[in-house]
């Protein structure tokens, strides 16, 4: 039998009434019908001053209090990330909200750029009540990933989030993207449509970045002259360098350097993507430029995500091996490549 339209507003005051503010759209799923119909109850009981309507919510007229977060029963997460990266920032604010969805306290710490610098950070975050550790490393050099092995002994559950594990840390637990797999969809992409002659252009001083330069170096061996350069902001015309490498498309890391390719290539005469295609690994501000950039687009926000369910199990005592989670990245075509036309 179809509920009377008196009998649903009830319903409706009830929810305002425990809940304080409620969306109108969660409100007609709950109830079971359209949107409308909703809207119009949420109108008419304003009319009638039962509660307050505002901007696709229902309000009720007097304050709900609202029960304390859950904490920690024996403290708080620390989060560290490396300062000025907004890649890792995405990972940071997805592992953020599913830990406070738990009722978790986050205490964030930002890592300086200097060699050494989360050491004493991480120390200083044991000594005050810490019961779990989600970090980013930013491990610039080989050499900086070997010298963190005092990480596999924090005292606490402790998880990395967009790095794997090497040498005296291979044991621990971590969540990251399959970077193999996203350099593969890149170079993928490109050859598809016809291009040999690619050239990556990648920084050497991030792990991600080391990841991508021997991940193309293995998925292109069988190109016709697909090399690897430096790039950094002092390249400033790495539009020169494809010229000399008679390429036909680029893979650049990250989305600041390939916007830049882009300009530089304009400026040069050379049409994107009618004379050179090009691929940006990140994809934080690839669809930004005033040529939309095709990119390869990690799981940013998911590593940090599952990151923290990871941790959130070791603190129930669920996980008691280590595990090694890797997420796959997605390939987002744009308007910066296309097939080739000419050789």
């Amino acid at each position: 039998m179809r509920e009377s339209s008196e009998a649903r507003r009830q319903r409706i005051l009830a929810v305002t009434a425990s809940r304080g503010t409620v969306k109108v759209s969660d409100l007609a799923e709950e109830l079971d019908v359209s949107i409308v119909t909703i809207r119009r109850d949420v109108e008419e009981l304003a009319r009638l001053g039962k509660l307050r309507r505002g901007h696709g919510v229902a309000r009720s007229l007097t304050p709900v209090e609202q029960p304390e977060p859950r904490q920690a029963a024996n403290g708080s997460i620390a989060l560290v990330v490396p300062e000025r990266h907004t890649y890792l920032y995405e990972t940071m604010n997805g592992a953020r909200k599913t830990l406070e969805e738990a009722g978790m306290r986050v205490v964030l710490h930002i890592a300086p750029q200097v060699r050494g610098a989360e050491r004493p950070i991480v120390e200083k975050a044991l000594t005050e009540s810490v019961q779990g550790l989600l970090m980013a490393p930013r491990w610039r050099t080989s050499e900086e990933e070997t010298e963190d092995d005092w990480l596999a002994d924090t005292g606490v559950p402790t998880v990395l989030m967009e790095r794997r594990p090497s040498g005296g840390l291979r044991a621990m637990n971590s969540v990251c993207s399959d970077h193999w797999y996203g350099m593969y969809l890149a170079v993928k992409h490109l050859t598809d449509l016809g291009h040999r002659r690619i050239v990556l252009a990648a920084r050497d001083d991030s792990p991600t970045a080391r990841v991508l330069r021997r991940a193309f170096a293995e998925i292109s061996a069988g190109l016709e002259d697909a090399v690897t350069v430096r790039s950094s902001p002092d390249d400033t015309e790495l539009a020169d360098v494809l010229r000399a490498h008679r390429a036909t498309a680029a893979v650049l890391h990250g989305d600041e350097d390939a916007l830049m390719l882009v300009q530089q290539l304009m400026r040069a005469g050379v049409d994107v993507p009618g004379m050179c295609s090009v691929v940006s690994y990140d994809d934080v501000v690839a669809s930004l430029g005033s040529i939309p950039l095709t990119a390869v687009a990690p799981p940013k926000t998911e590593v940090g995500k599952v990151a923290a369910e990871l941790l959130l199990r070791k603190l129930k005592g669920e996980v008691t091996a280590a595990e090694r989670v890797e997420l796959l990245p997605a390939l987002k075509i744009r308007s910066s490549t296309e097939r080739l036309t000419v050789s």
